[in-house]
């Protein structure tokens, strides 16, 4: 992929968490080599609350950050994506849109931390866990190496990077 900044698109059913966790981890994390962005397919209309939390806990910025429909991502005029990863079963499975210039795609399951039920406390730490998971993926995926890889290289450390528990 060379000197490049790859385009990656994170996707979720409603993009209000995991996504959009993905979205500020790879920018904060990828170096200006990478320029995150996330949708849904059904997005929430807004960002869960305890996702912002723990980025701003973690010092991650997150101001930008907003729950969107993928459509976006396929009209003329969009940025070309060169990695499509989703984060849910749910989209991995749904019927995407054809994404111009045949990007990579890559699927990193990660339970849905807004689905946990309980106290305040149990369900922050699903939202924790959601970002030391990411956090280590993309570590692994940006780590040494990153740089210069080929297209088939790319997809390679993504899929190995979605074996960091």
């Amino acid at each position: 992929m060379g000197e490049k900044v790859l385009n990656i698109l994170v996707l979720c059913t409603g993009n209000s968490a995991r996504s959009l966790i993905g979205e500020a981890l790879l920018n904060h994390l990828g170096g200006g080599r990478i320029k995150a962005h996330s949708a849904g397919s059904r997005p929430a209309g807004a960002p869960h609350p305890d996702a912002l939390a723990v980025l701003k806990a973690h010092r991650v910025p997150a101001e930008d950050l907003r729950s969107k429909h993928w459509e976006e991502f396929s009209f003329p005029g969009a940025p070309q994506m060169d990695v499509v990863l989703t984060v849910c079963d749910r989209a991995a499975s749904e019927v995407c849109p054809v994404w111009p210039g045949a990007p990579v795609a890559c699927h990193w399951a990660l339970p849905d931390p807004a689905a946990v039920a309980g106290d305040p406390a149990t369900r922050r730490a699903a939202f924790e866990e959601t970002f030391r998971v990411f956090e280590a993926r993309v570590r692994r995926l940006v780590g040494p190496g990153f740089d210069g890889l080929s297209a088939g290289g790319l997809a390679a450390r993504l899929t190995a990077a979605a074996d960091t528990p």
